[in-house]
């Protein structure tokens, strides 16, 4: 592999987001690049990659902003008025409280508050081109033509290679499509069943723990 992509949340941070050392240090023993990808902002993306000490290339919001980790960066904002249009439907019956409103350029964010099966009921009966994503960390608003996927098969065309020479970790349902874009995807031991049921390994370990036995995992396969 030329390099590998990992989630964030749930997958190098404990579940009230305490950055799991063990996830830090396996992966600056790493000798590929590492690609951060989260469902959240890019500042904050790129905040951890300087952190954590990586290469500087991020996917954020959930795949609708994409860094190679100099100051130019791509978001995809041509679906964010059907995100519009969604809140403004669910605001009319819950009270939402959005989340970094001011750097969220192509998708919704909203704190985890109001009742998630309404919701999406009333997601599926508007007919908009949304899905409505619950990473356990935040609700998102988001388009159904973008994710972590698209993400990671447009930060392998901006440093000239498919996304299959990269694998990836992750632990949530919005993490499913990098996993399966990806060369080799794994799944760390607190991964939703769905997650687990769409990668190639299972760890053992949770959370970091469960990062450095995939990467170690990868090592013994020949493939890092």
């Amino acid at each position: 592999m030329k390099g590998i992509a990992v989630d964030i949340d749930g997958t190098i941070t404990f579940s009230d987001r305490r950055i799991d050392c063990r996830a830090i240090e396996a992966l600056r023993s790493l000798d590929v690049p590492v690609v951060l990808a989260t469902g959240n902002i890019l500042c904050f993306a790129r905040a951890a990659a300087k952190l954590i000490g990586t290469a500087g290339m991020v996917i954020a919001e959930n795949g609708g902003a994409v860094s190679l980790g100099n100051e130019h960066a791509e978001f995809n904002s041509r679906y964010l008025d059907d995100c519009e249009r969604m809140f403004r439907i669910l605001s009319e019956r819950f009270e939402l409280e959005r989340l970094d409103p001011s750097h969220r350029r192509t998708e919704i964010a909203l704190r985890r508050n109001f009742d998630m099966k309404i919701a999406q009921e009333l997601v599926h009966k508007s007919g908009l081109d949304v899905e409505l994503v619950d990473t356990g960390f935040a609700m998102h608003i988001k388009s159904v033509h973008i994710n972590k996927g698209l993400g990671l098969r447009r930060i392998a065309e901006l440093v000239g290679i498919s996304a299959k020479e990269l694998a990836a970790i992750g632990d949530s349902p919005n993490d499913i499509e990098m996993l399966q874009e990806s060369g080799y995807g794994i799944a760390v031991g607190n991964a939703h069943n769905m997650v687990k049921s769409a990668v190639r390994h299972v760890t053992a370990g949770e959370y970091g723990a469960g990062v450095a036995e995939a990467i170690e995992h990868m090592r013994k396969l020949g493939l890092l």
